[in-house]
């Protein structure tokens, strides 16, 4: 039971930050497509912290975020993608891979606590998780969907700029001679 507190804390602290983190990808992202299962997967978010804080009540735990390392650093790498890179299809993609990666952590996370409460016979419990981690699942699916067609814009305009700087490159040759 204690190790099942622990990670409920890890995710309810995971949850919290999120809902800061997601509606600044929103607002980065070019991609109208990517910009509306972010804010899907925003209010999803905020249901999932609603059905954290039943678990906490339905298990007598006191409601309390513990800082997941893990987590902070994922965003902030997420972060960093979105200042790297100008506003198009490539920090799009850069986006999702981030946001994939975030996904994933979360469906370890449940996956591990469904378990946890299955073996402390918490079915109550467990069903409030399973539609946690059914909707990460979800989200993981929608953006690998967005990623097929985001990388290949993505590539596009990466080939497409090569090509300029290239025929730039030549310009600047054919100067000198």
């Amino acid at each position: 039971m204690d190790l099942f507190e622990e990670e409920l804390k890890d995710i309810l602290w995971v949850e919290k930050q999120l809902t800061k983190a997601i509606p600044k990808m929103i607002k980065a992202a070019d991609s109208q497509e990517l910009k509306d299962a972010l804010e899907n997967h925003l209010s999803e978010t905020e249901e999932q912290e609603s059905r954290l804080e039943q678990v906490f009540e339905k298990c007598d735990i006191k409601l309390q975020a513990k800082k997941c390392e893990a987590m902070e650093g994922l965003i902030e790498e997420a972060s960093e993608v979105m200042e790297e890179y100008s506003q198009g299809p490539l920090r799009d993609a850069g986006m999702i891979i981030g946001a994939q990666k975030i996904e994933h952590y979360e469906i370890a996370a449940y996956g591990s606590l469904c378990t946890l409460a299955d073996l402390l016979n918490l079915n109550e419990v467990k069903d409030l998780l399973a539609s946690n981690l059914e909707e990460e699942k979800n989200a993981d699916e929608t953006l690998t969907e967005i990623a097929q067609t985001v990388n290949v814009q993505a590539n596009e305009n990466s080939e497409e700029s090569e090509e300029v700087e290239s025929e730039e490159s030549d310009d600047d040759k054919n100067q000198l001679i």
